[in-house]
């Protein structure tokens, strides 16, 4: 696991108590696209794609946007140095 990786799951971790994480690096899968060619993460191993799944009963009561609005606002800083994030975010 790289550093943004460990960063974003010691965030996630930290901040919401999940049941369930998952932080997946899907950079290998998407080297060769002009996007992570054009932040110069193509062939070089570097974390560019991440998928998270989080299930956390910190977010009951909140709505979808709310949550994701969480969660993104709280990895700004790890979200500002890759090419895509996606996010699965439920309620325990």
């Amino acid at each position: 696991m790289g550093i943004l990786s460990e960063s974003i799951k010691r965030k996630l971790q930290e901040s919401f108590n999940p049941t369930h994480l998952e932080v997946i690096d899907e950079s290998a899968k998407h080297s060769h696209h002009q996007g992570a060619i054009k932040h110069g993460l193509d062939g070089g191993g570097k974390e560019s794609h991440f998928h998270v799944v989080i299930i956390s009963k910190k977010f009951d009561g909140l709505n979808r946007l709310q949550i994701h609005r969480l969660v993104m606002e709280l990895l700004d800083e790890e979200i500002s140095q890759i090419h895509a994030f996606s996010l699965e975010a439920k309620k325990a």
